[in-house]
């Protein structure tokens, strides 16, 4: 039987579809570059390697790793990359495509 509590909880996240979405899911760092450095083995735009890439995949990667990930992957950024970065992955947050992405897209439709 379900608690008063847990139909609190129920309640709100029916309500709060945004909020159900950043407590359960984190947006994947990906910002559509797609390119390793060859000496790094980091992406250029997201600058992960090609192992925490698929750990990012992986159904069983918890919520705390990927949020701490996010830390770790703007640590290794600095200047335009990390700006870029930013810029790019709030974006993505606000509106499910990154801007580069939304570029590629645009001018496709031309």
């Amino acid at each position: 039987a379900l608690t008063k509590n847990m139909w609190d909880v129920f309640r709100f996240f029916q309500e709060n579809k945004f909020a159900k979405l950043k407590l359960i899911e984190i947006i994947s760092p990906c910002i559509s570059v797609c390119v390793s450095d060859p000496v790094s083995g980091y992406c250029y735009g997201c600058a992960r390697s090609d192992e925490e890439k698929q750990l990012w995949k992986d159904p069983n990667t918890s919520v705390a790793w990927k949020e701490e990930q996010i830390s770790v992957l703007k640590a290794r950024m600095s200047g335009f990359q990390l700006e870029a970065f930013t810029a790019s992955y709030n974006h993505k947050i606000n509106s499910g495509t990154s801007l580069i992405k939304e570029a590629k897209l645009m001018s496709e439709r031309k």
